[in-house]
This record gives C-alpha cells, structure tokens and sequence, in this order.
C-alpha cells in the first residue's frame, strides 16, 4: 500500500517533499571559530540543526533548536523549525503551539498555515486542520506542493475521506497536476472505488510519462487491478531508467512479495535490496517498513523483524497488518503475552474499519 510519505526538510521555512532543500534567504551568517559569544553560540546551534534538518535528522535537530531559541537573530527560523521536526518525528501536540504562536504573532503566512494543517491533521484534529489549510490555500493557491503535504498527512492517519477532499481542492487550482491526479487516484482506490481510481492513474500516467510519478502511477494501477507480474514489469522499468525513488522501490518489494517471493530465490534477494533502499532514503515511509519486517519475519529473523515492524505500526497506526506480523513474531520468540496483545489490536482495528463501512449504510436508511 502506497501514499505519499510526510517530508519536511527545508530549512527555507517552507515545508518541502522529495526535494533538495535550498538555503534559506534570511539563514544567519555561520559565526568563525573565533567567535564564542552566547550569541556566536546561538547562531551556531541554529546552524546545526538546520544541517541536521536539510538531511532528514529531525530527532537529532531538535536540542539544537531548542538551544537557539530567543538567542538567535532569526527567531522566526529557530521556532518554525522546531515544530518543522515536531511534526518530521509525529510529535504533533509539542508542534501545534509553536505555530499558533507564529501565526498569532507577525507571522500569519502560507508555510506557518501548511505546516499547522499537517499538524493538526496528524494529531486527528479534523476540523482545525482543515481551516488551517483553508488559510493556506488563501496565501498561495497555485502551490502544488501544500496539497500534495495536507492530503499526505491525512493519507498517513488513513483518513482517505479527507485526504479527497484536500486533493480535489488542488485539482481545482492545477487540473494538469500528474502528482494530484495520483493521489486522487490513491485515496479513490483506498475508499474502494477502483472504477473511479482508474482513471485518475492513468491521467496521472498520461500528464507525466517516462516520470517517476508517472511510472508510480501506472504501476499502482496495475497492482490495484491485481496484475501484480504488471507492476513489477513497470516497476523495474522505471528503477532501470532511473527513477529509483522510495515509492517505486517499496512498490517493487511489496509486487515481488505478493508474487510469493521466498527466501533462497532471487525475487526475494531483489524484493529485499529495493526495501533496503527504499528506507535509507525514506525511514518513515510505512509501507516499506512494514514489508521489509514480513521478509525478515520470513528469514526467521524475529528480532529484526519486530524492529521494522513495531516502527511500520507507529508510522501507520491505523493499519491491523504489522500488528498481525508482529503477533506471529512475539509468538515465535515465545513472547505469548505480547502476541495476545497484537492479536486485540487487530480484532480493534478490524472492528473501527467495519464500523467506518457501516456508517454510510446506516445514514443511507
């Protein structure tokens, strides 16, 4: 199962995804090593964790931050930074009144209203996240890239309702969008409407061939109508061409798996190395977490594997399957207690989605 992972790397105060971040235009001047004041001191640390945040380290940029603040020039960089990393590591409530505080101050703008919508929406605030995106769409209507990250926060709470409602809201404003066609599709095909997912993959294809997301696109059109020899095929395609992006590396890893790759072939050794990569350059991308834990899992490997995939359910917490992975691998390590506990997280989590499906059926009578 694809979406499009949460990624906050710019230190140009604007949330950015899958890009090269770019130096912000108002960074503070990096103090020589001849300078030690507090405010020498200051700026360094803010330095450091814009470093730490340009390369994903949003944990380690954090103390950093928290050091510079008040202390530095730019104190606008040292507070939408930090909750920049709040939100990079799902700690939401630490994030949002930061940027409260930003927008309350004199700084009301589209990337402090983005950045809060995705918090919001993380923390499951529905209501707010929406208005705070509301506010963004008002300063900058054209940005591709504020849909593609609010719809994406919802898309990781599994709130594929909402998540629709921010993509099509994009369409509106970039009807030629091929990453807003994909997502649409995506979110379509998650409320089980493949007939209407369809062709929203295969605009997205057609806007974009010979792309990274034009290939993810045909590709997750192809799994979803279960051709899954398809979606290899174009998978591997794509990595041949270069377009080796986590989301087309954990989709080859997750089509070989379900082709019934088994330890000893080498479909397993490829499905393997393309979940490898796709974490290195992804981490908190769920779906390649939790299928690299069903390999190792399938190695024998217990221990690995509960690594992967305890991370795999704190990134998609809403999803039953690493909860039953991991069921099987406590089991295995003759932890029963814990394997009893995932098994009633999966009988919890299947009861909220049945109850999700219920709910149209019951307002339809």
């Amino acid at each position: 199962m694809l979406f499009v992972a949460l990624v906050l790397t710019s230190s140009a105060c604007r949330p950015a995804r899958a890009e090269a971040p770019r130096a912000p235009a108002d960074a503070p001047v990096e103090p020589s090593a001849q300078d030690t004041s507090p405010q020498a001191e200051a700026e360094s640390e803010l330095q450091t964790g814009i470093a730490l945040t340009r390369s994903g380290h949003f944990a380690e940029a954090i103390p950093h931050f928290r050091a510079a603040q008040g202390r530095v020039s730019n104190e606008y960089s040292a507070e939408f930074n930090l909750a920049l990393c709040y939100v990079g590591i799902n700690q939401f409530p630490k994030a949002i009144p930061i940027l409260i505080g930003l927008r309350n101050g004199s700084h009301e703008n589209a990337s402090v209203e983005n950045l809060l919508a995705q918090a919001y929406a993380g923390n499951g605030e529905t209501k707010e996240a929406f208005e705070a995106f509301q506010k963004a769409v008002a300063f900058t209507s054209k940005d591709e890239k504020l849909y593609l990250l609010v719809a994406a926060a919802f898309l990781e709470k599994q709130d594929y309702a909402q998540g629709l409602r921010v993509v099509e809201s994009g369409l509106g404003n970039l009807p030629d969008s091929a990453r807003l066609h994909y997502e649409l599709g995506y979110a379509l095909w998650q409320l089980e409407e493949p007939s209407l997912a369809k062709p929203e993959f295969e605009r997205a294809t057609s806007l974009a061939p010979h792309s990274g997301i034009g290939y993810v696109a045909a590709a997750q059109e192809s799994f979803m109508l279960g051709d899954i020899s398809q979606a290899t095929q174009i998978a591997r395609t794509a990595i041949r061409e270069g377009f080796s992006d986590y989301q087309l590396l954990a989709l080859l890893g997750d089509a070989l798996i379900q082709a019934g790759a088994s330890p000893g072939k080498p479909e397993f050794f490829e499905a393997k190395e393309a979940l490898e990569k796709s974490i290195a350059a992804r981490p908190n991308y769920a779906s390649s977490q939790i299928a690299l834990g069903r390999l190792l899992l399938q190695e024998g490997r217990a221990d690995t594997a509960i690594e992967h995939l305890e991370l795999g359910r704190r990134l998609a917490p809403k999803n039953p399957t690493p909860c039953l992975l991991l069921a099987t691998a406590y089991r295995k390590r003759g932890q029963l207690e814990q394997a009893q506990a995932m098994l009633a997280m999966v009988a919890k989590l299947n009861e909220e989605q049945a109850q999700k499906h219920r709910q149209p059926l019951d307002e339809n009578r």
